[in-house]
């Protein structure tokens, strides 16, 4: 098991690493060539596209689960289904987000609550990168069937090169030619169509036979939409907190909304890190589902919680003698950096507060247990994190920092609560 595990979360862990690299890229060259109001802009317009795509997160999650589970009942013909209706939603899907630009632009940054220059410089942003919208959705089908596939290098190379090609760009663009939003946002609607070009040429060339078992399913339609609208409304309360956590950073003043912004990129390398084990949970719990084998469906959470919390250790250790230094590499701004310096108590001890939310996303992903998963995000939502945040923002940032650990504790409770009904059912005849 141990071996399975690791085969499917190293490749993810690689893969998923250079996502918030890429981020930490983009924070440094803002931090270092720009202003605080330049920063906050990339904060904003991110939380705003991450409100976007997190949303569409179902195109990856649901097509993960139900992928590998028919890939552990050797079900072909669904399996290349399951990728064709992916990439029709996406495709359609990333046309109707350009199309809907203005309105997504004005109702977005309208929650903002950003200064006006921020907010200027957030919209620049946002008109070039929305250009990328049908390709960034494309990939996430793309990623999230190769992971149904039992298949997680094909994912890690591409999203390394998708990568690379990004901070290539944005250094040509930033660096070199000094621009500064327009040219981080540049630089991703250039990578985004090249890693989809990149995408398509990987599938032909390892799966291109698997194209003569394409038939219409009209049941797994159904299905998919009904997982996927689960998983939606999960992802919709999960972005939705995110995104008013920046904005109540920047309701507080600039200098939070940056400071903040530094600081979550630890809360980000942790969670796309240990998403790595994630990700291989959903991909072995729906194989061992569609086998029908709860007794290694079971084994593999238990493993894959024991290899979760010893990673989530290793960032506690690393933010808590590193954490400094991490900053002084995202900004060379002393104020940000003392500033920042006061909060990372809050990065230190989030890895254990956080893992066993990120272990049983995945592990829900994988059985398509998508309503208990909703369930327990919602109530996250509204009944701990709002309620949590109104009571304690009377203590400045600090306030708004525990409200957040709050909410995500709360999602890893509650999941824990819910997963001996609808996850780990005992095996007939043990």
């Amino acid at each position: 098991m141990n071996k399975e595990i690791l085969r499917l979360a190293i490749p993810n862990i690689i893969s998923n690493i250079s996502v918030p690299m890429l981020t930490l890229v983009d924070v440094a060259l803002m931090g270092h060539l720009a202003s605080a109001q330049d920063l906050g802009a990339i904060a904003v317009g991110g939380t705003v596209f991450n409100v976007l795509y997190w949303g569409f997160g179902f195109l990856r999650m649901s097509t993960t689960g139900m992928t590998a589970q028919a890939t552990g009942a050797d079900d072909r013909s669904e399996s290349i289904a399951m990728l064709e209706m992916s990439l029709q939603v996406a495709l359609v899907s990333g046309i109707v987000l350009i199309v809907a630009q203005p309105i997504l632009s004005m109702v977005g940054f309208g929650l903002m609550q950003a200064s006006d220059e921020v907010e200027h410089l957030a919209r620049q942003y946002f008109r070039i990168r929305i250009l990328a919208a049908p390709a960034t959705l494309m990939l996430h089908a793309f990623h999230g069937w190769f992971l149904g596939m039992q298949n997680a290098r094909t994912p890690m190379i591409l999203v390394i090169l998708i990568n690379l090609c990004n901070i290539v760009l944005n250094l040509i663009l930033v660096a070199g030619l000094q621009m500064k939003v327009e040219g981080v946002a540049l630089g991703t609607l250039g990578a985004q169509y090249i890693g989809l070009l990149i995408a398509i040429g990987l599938f032909w060339r390892q799966y291109g036979h698997l194209w003569q078992y394409r038939a219409s399913n009209s049941v797994l339609w159904r299905r998919f939409f009904a997982v996927s609208g689960d998983i939606f409304i999960r992802t919709l309360c999960l972005v939705l907190s995110h995104a008013f956590f920046t904005s109540k950073s920047a309701f507080l003043n600039d200098q939070v909304l940056a400071v903040n912004t530094l600081l979550l990129q630890f809360i980000t390398l942790l969670a796309y890190a240990v998403d790595g084990f994630a990700f291989a949970a959903e991909s072995l719990i729906g194989k061992y589902k569609g086998e029908s084998n709860q007794s290694q469906l079971n084994r593999a959470v238990r493993y894959t919680f024991l290899w979760g919390y010893a990673f989530g250790l290793l960032f506690c250790l690393t933010f808590w003698l590193a954490g400094s230094r991490i900053l002084h590499l995202l900004t060379n701004k002393p104020d940000l950096i003392q500033q920042a310096s006061g909060y990372l108590g809050w990065v230190i001890i989030a890895p254990i507060l956080n893992i066993a939310a990120y272990i049983w996303d995945g592990i829900y992903l994988g059985a398509s247990a998508s309503q208990p998963m909703r369930n327990a995000m919602v109530f996250s939502t509204v009944v701990v994190f709002f309620p949590a945040y109104y009571l304690l923002i009377r203590f400045g940032n600090h306030g708004l920092w525990l409200a957040l650990m709050l909410f995500t504790l709360s999602r890893g409770l509650t999941l824990t609560l819910l997963a001996r009904k609808h996850i780990l059912r005992i095996p007939e005849g043990s």
